[in-house]
């Protein structure tokens, strides 16, 4: 059972899910920096100096604090918006290197034309016999 887990394990899939997993916290944490640090602050210049994260609803001796919560979503949105470019921008170079050069064929002329068919006619009367 050991020896399949490392075979498991080893695998360049396992291997590369993992690398995408460290690269995948640490550009969420880039992410989630440029929102926290850069885009709500700017947004609150914009609203007047008032912050989204603050927003709260006091009931009786309850505090709902939605605005954490709609910092949330935004952060959400931008950070999946964020990785969705980065993707398509991948997926786009990945595209361009797999696509094969096209090889333009050479044009015959008539001659040239007469003696391939005549070459493929005697290799098959060769092969028939």
């Amino acid at each position: 059972m050991w020896e399949d887990f490392k075979k498991f394990a080893i695998k360049g899939n396992v291997m590369d899910l993992a690398i995408a997993v460290v690269i995948g916290a640490a550009f969420g944490k880039i992410v989630t920096s440029l929102v926290a640090d850069l885009i709500m602050p700017a947004v609150g210049i914009l609203l007047g100096g008032y912050s989204v994260a603050e927003l709260t609803y006091t009931f009786n001796s309850a505090e709902l604090r939605y605005g954490a919560f709609l910092q949330s979503v935004i952060d959400f949105f931008i950070i999946s918006f964020s990785i969705f470019l980065v993707i398509r921008l991948f997926t786009q170079f990945k595209r361009k290197k797999e696509l094969p050069e096209e090889t333009n064929e050479p044009v015959l002329t008539l001659n040239e034309q007469l003696l391939t068919e005549i070459r493929d006619l005697l290799a098959k009367e060769k092969a028939g016999q």
